[in-house]
């Protein structure tokens, strides 16, 4: 696996208005090495899908064609994400302020030595601080 990817590259991805070239170098890498990502993923990844949908950014159609896209990239879930949650993901939202959800990301990262995909400045601040490299 070559980097942790967050939620926030990987919704970048489905939408043409945030599909930079450094975005869509990452979604090259993916398909070419896989990435890795906490078990909590699929399903952040699906509720920003849904929300989409609510928000009348997509149809229905295009929501379910975006969740098949995403189901279908090699995104190796993390098994040890929740037995993790409890101490040092914890910790690590609180020390940074982040959200349980976004301090995973970086939990993962941490613990496998890999780079960290992500689009969110506090999350990439975080892992810089940890010396953590950052695909931003």
């Amino acid at each position: 696996m070559s980097f942790v990817l967050d939620n926030s590259v990987a919704l970048a991805w489905c939408f043409e208005d945030e599909q930079t070239v450094p975005v869509m170098a990452m979604l090259d890498r993916v398909t070419e090495t896989g990435a890795s990502a906490p078990m909590l993923w699929p399903m952040e990844a699906l509720n920003g899908l849904l929300v989409t949908e609510r928000r009348k950014r997509v149809d229905k159609t295009k929501r379910i064609q975006l969740m098949t896209f995403l189901r279908d990239l090699p995104i190796m879930l993390d098994l040890d994400t929740a037995d993790r949650a409890w101490e040092a993901t914890a910790g690590l939202a609180d020390i940074f302020k982040l959200s349980i959800y976004d301090a995973s990301y970086l939990e993962v990262a941490r613990r496998r030595r890999l780079p960290l995909a992500s689009l969110d400045r506090s999350l990439c601040v975080a892992a810089k601080a940890l010396g953590i490299e950052t695909l931003d």
